[in-house]
């Protein structure tokens, strides 16, 4: 009796000894259908039910499989014995001759073809491919109503595509250009977004001598992509079209053939090829060959003190175990830097699904990629097909054909596959299967956002109450509620990184004795701290370490170099000054180390740049390794580079704010040039800038001052100067310059001291210490004129003028003023010498020299808008109110002090603003309107002593006081502070009118 022939290549169809068998239309034809897909393999009940009624089944819907199933028997038994369905479970298996289905005639035409093509055979190739695609008479299952099994019909007739691609390209190989340009236009047009058929058509025209019309298919290819689905043609169509336009397109070349030695005995090459050709295709190795039994369970033992996150959990065991109507495998990623329980989570969550979401066993493989020997996608398919039932001497050489292998053993299964430090997503496409019934769960340090559909979680450090729990289950609750204050301490010094926080609680637990304040302060000191975080094989080193050696080299420089920078957020530009790299967006630099988690992205800056920073942990351990490969002089080229970034981005925040290098002295320090579009983005609001860098500037002085770099030190220090004196930063100013002049003087460096002297002396003005002040600015003037600085003369004695002019020195104020506009003069610097027109101005005005003082002012406003200077503007213009005071012009003062009060909010001044209510107060005293006055002097008194200003507030105390005549004991209580100020400060007239009006009022 000849056996049945079963067809799926097409419409269902069975043909018996006497012809076509009819098939009951409906549930039998999907159930048949589905066994005959997996032939020879179980196919589980439950995957019935869902073939046929999706996610609607009935309850009697397993009674009405079997039914049908019985049925189906009895057909086929009665037209040939050698045919059988039989009950295995969790399910059915159709047992027959492989070669009796024409979807495993047509895999196995297939697989020969492509072991011909290897050994070079390729004419062979060519007709078995023609063979299998023969087989074929229509679409796959055509007319079987079954979304699910409309799934892998459409996998089957892609892999009929595939094929006749491969037979194309063979072709090709062969030189059979003419005879092939007539099918690939039909395929293109049929198939019309299958690239690869229209870069087989290409060439088949370049090679036939049309090369027009190979260049015509690909516009044509172009404007087809363009219109429909928006795209640019793939990088093989484009390299397609240069090589033809360059007349460099090189003839399609036949793989090297794999040649089989002479010697080999007849076991050796069980499975090649016969000389003679083959003829159709044998049958794959029996059922009985194969262990139909093996269900894997390979996942390692899960951690008992496991601290969870219920949320985390639901997620995955969502995305795993399937949401309703999903059609494809359930894929979970886990993410996060070294450290963070990644592979804890992982083995959690599996052994938390596997009885009850995936029975039929769970796959595990450490990828190794974070290694130097990353296992590839063959060594682990063939792991797995083994755990699966395959023997060795049966699994395929070549990737492609083991994972075929392994996505056929996996279709009709719940199988839960556990892939642990992935490498990338390279690593991982091959092991997917290909039934929904199955799911992935992935962990690397990568981010392997390019695993298709997979739900991804990215783990960080634990919460404070959680990273505590897990201390409480390792070392014991009672030790940790009695050093609660040094449990919280510990906690903190590991930054929460669930390893590092591991490996102490494990010393912690095998030594009873210490205690847990003990191990805070052996951790506190920094260069031993990787040593102390090690138990047994745990150690934070090591962890780190893989994924250190897995970075390419200059990622690793960046990573060690990185380390140096103490800024609370880095820059992308860092990367670049760091690595010397002058490229646009230096962003670039500082990916990768992302991508594997050793920095994270802190946010985003008004330009649309990240900000990154280090774990603290990681930043130890990158430090170690700067030690172990940087030489001390390699170490200070790089920090130089970098402190001369931010030298060259406060420079020019300076240059925004005063119109030019104004009223500032510079040293000779090399500068590092960010990108010219990013220092323009960054800079648009200069002083905003300054404000957000403020502790990455200052400890970048700190820095540099410590590490001898002295020139950039107080360069960078006086340069500051243009945000503490606009915000008031008295403590910062003093700060900063301290360290700063303790390396210019440990340097010998003259000019910076000098430097640094004159800025102090500013700053000890600001304050009222005139006495500190004088001293700090004669000292500095006496370098400056032997160095024969105009810049730093002139700095030096337009301050000295106004410390003269404030304590009632007006004649030596103007001299001092007058020599100062010289040496402004002598310098070049317009911007200063509008400063001195308008402090001088003021002591015209209280002389009488009303037309003398709006002249200087006027030269001043002009000056102050050529630059585009707003602060010295608003300066001017508080001078041009307090001459329209002096005029009796009240109303017009007032006016013009609003706008200035405004222009100072406007910029963030405190300084000028605590000014400015003071004169509105100044201003509505004389106008006679008491009441105002009083408002303006309380709002006054609050600015300047908000920001510290002691002293301008008790100058406004007193100016409050004068009205508070019937109001003793208000008066009283604004002025007894304000004489501890003058007192302090050797304020004496202050002081004199403050005793004054307290002894009045007592």
């Amino acid at each position: 009796m000849s056996p049945l022939a079963f067809r799926v290549l097409g419409p269902l169809q069975v043909h018996g000894p006497d012809g076509p068998l009819r098939l009951p239309p409906g549930r039998q034809e999907v159930i048949l259908a589905a066994l005959l897909l997996e032939t020879n393999r179980v196919v589980s009940t439950n995957h019935l039910v869902d073939l046929i009624w999706e996610d609607n089944p009935p309850e009697t819907a397993r009674t009405q499989v079997q039914i049908c199933v019985s049925r189906l028997r009895k057909l086929l038994a009665g037209a040939d014995g050698e045919v059988s369905i039989t009950t295995r479970p969790p399910g059915y298996v159709l047992h027959t001759d492989a070669g009796n289905v024409d979807a495993a005639l047509f895999t196995g035409l297939v697989l020969r073809a492509r072991r011909l093509r290897e050994r070079g055979e390729l004419d062979r190739a060519v007709r078995l491919l023609r063979d299998a695609v023969t087989l074929w008479q229509g679409d796959c299952l055509s007319g079987l109503d079954s979304g699910p099994l409309a799934n892998k019909a459409r996998q089957l007739n892609e892999e009929r595509l595939t094929a006749v691609e491969l037979r194309i390209q063979l072709e090709l190989e062969l030189g059979r250009y003419d005879g092939l340009v007539g099918e690939l236009q039909r395929l293109t047009h049929e198939h019309p977004l299958r690239e690869k058929l229209r870069g087989q058509l290409i060439q088949a025209l370049y090679w036939s001598g049309r090369q027009a019309e190979a260049l015509e298919a690909f516009r044509t290819a172009r404007r087809f992509l363009a219109e429909e689905l928006g795209l640019e043609p793939s990088r093989e169509l484009r390299e397609l079209e240069a090589a033809i336009l360059a007349g460099r397109l090189p003839a399609p070349a036949a793989p090297a053939p794999v040649r089989v030695p002479a010697d080999r005995t007849e076991e050796e090459t069980a499975g090649t090829e016969p000389e003679e050709d083959p003829g159709p295709a044998a049958a794959p190795p029996p059922p009985e060959a194969l262990r139909q039994d093996a269900v894997p369970h390979q996942l390692p033992a899960a951690v008992a003190d496991f601290v969870s996150d219920a949320g985390q959990l639901a997620a995955l065991e969502e995305a795993l175990t399937g949401r309703p109507g999903r059609t494809t495998v359930g894929l979970a990623a886990i993410t996060g830097k070294p450290g963070t329980g990644k592979s804890t989570l992982a083995v959690h969550a599996a052994h938390m699904l596997s009885e009850t979401g995936f029975p039929d066993g769970q796959l595990y493989c450490d990828l190794r990629g974070t290694t130097g020997t990353p296992a590839t996608p063959e060594e682990v398919l063939g792991r797995f097909l083994r755990a699966l039932g395959i023997p060795g001497q049966l699994i395929p050489e070549s990737l492609d054909e083991r994972a075929e292998m392994y996505r056929t053993r996996l279709a009709s299964r719940r199988v839960l596959v556990v892939l642990d430090d992935a490498a990338g997503e390279g690593q991982v496409l091959p092991l997917l299967p290909g039934s929904r019934g199955c799911a992935v769960l992935v962990t690397g340090r990568a981010r392997l956002t390019a695993l298709p559909g997979a739900h991804r979680v990215e783990l960080d450090v634990l919460a404070e109450d959680r990273a505590l729990e897990l201390l409480s289950r390792i070392v014991g609750r009672e030790r940790v509620a009695g050093e609660a204050a040094a449990a919280e301490a510990l906690v903190r010094t590991v930054g929460r990184l669930p390893l590092a926080l591991r490996i102490v609680a494990a010393r912690l637990a095998a030594r009873p004795h210490w205690t847990l304040a003990s191990m805070v302060q052996r951790l506190a000191n920094e260069r031993h701290r990787l040593d102390e975080l090690a138990h047994g094989e745990m150690t934070m080193r090591a962890s780190l370490s893989l994924t250190y050696e897995g970075l390419a080299p200059e990622d690793r420089r960046l990573l060690r170099l990185l380390s140096m920078a103490q800024a609370p957020t880095l820059p992308s530009w860092l990367a670049g000054a760091l690595l010397d790299d002058h490229r646009p967006f230096p962003s670039d630099l500082m990916e990768p180390l992302v991508d594997v988690q050793m920095l994270d992205v802190a946010g985003v800056e008004r330009t649309g740049g990240f900000r990154y920073r280090f774990h603290e942990i990681i930043r130890v351990y990158a430090r170690e390794q700067l030690a172990a490969h940087h030489t001390p002089e390699a170490r200070q080229e790089a920090l130089a580079r970098m402190a001369g970034g931010w030298m060259h981005l406060a420079q020019q925040a300076h240059r925004k704010v005063y119109g030019g290098d104004f009223t500032v002295l510079h040293g000779d320090a090399p500068r590092w040039e960010p990108p010219a579009s990013y220092t323009d983005e960054v800079l648009a609001d200069p002083l905003a800038w300054l404000d957000a860098e403020q502790a990455s500037l200052c400890g970048m002085v700190e820095h540099t001052a410590d590490a001898g770099l002295h020139d950039l030190s107080w360069d960078l220090a006086t340069s500051l100067v243009t945000l503490f004196e606009v915000r008031g930063h008295y403590d910062l100013w003093e700060q900063t310059h301290l360290s700063a002049l303790a390396a210019v003087r440990k340097a010998g460096n003259l000019r910076g001291t000098a430097a640094i002297r004159a800025s102090l002396g500013s700053l000890y003005m600001s304050r009222n210490q005139f006495d500190t002040a004088r001293q700090a600015l004669n000292s500095a003037l006496d370098v400056f004129q032997a160095l024969d600085e105009p810049m730093g003369e002139a700095l030096c004695r337009r301050d000295m003028a106004l410390i003269a002019r404030t304590s009632g020195d007006d004649a030596g104020a103007l001299e001092l003023y007058r020599r100062s506009l010289a040496d402004f003069d002598r310098a070049g610097d317009v911007v200063g010498r509008a400063i001195v027109l308008t402090q001088s101005a003021h002591i015209r005005m209280r002389q009488g020299e009303i037309t003398e003082a709006q002249k200087q002012l006027d030269e001043a406003l002009d000056i102050y808008e050529g630059v585009g200077y707003t602060g010295g503007r608003a300066r001017t213009l508080r001078r041009v109110g307090q001459l329209l005071l002096e005029q009796g012009r009240s109303d017009l003062a007032v006016l013009t002090f609003t706008e200035v009060l405004e222009l100072c909010r406007d910029s963030g001044d405190v300084i000028g603003e605590g000014h400015l209510l003071r004169d509105l107060g100044h201003a509505f005293v004389i106008m006679g309107r008491p009441d105002r006055a009083r408002d303006f002097y309380d709002r006054a008194v609050a600015a300047r002593e908000g920001v510290m200003d002691f002293g301008g507030g008790a100058l406004a105390r007193l100016d409050l006081a004068r009205l508070l005549d019937a109001e003793p004991g208000r008066s009283r209580e604004l002025l007894v502070p304000a004489v501890e100020v003058f007192r302090e400060r050797r304020m004496g007239r202050e002081l004199a009118e403050a005793e004054r009006l307290l002894a009045t009022g007592c």
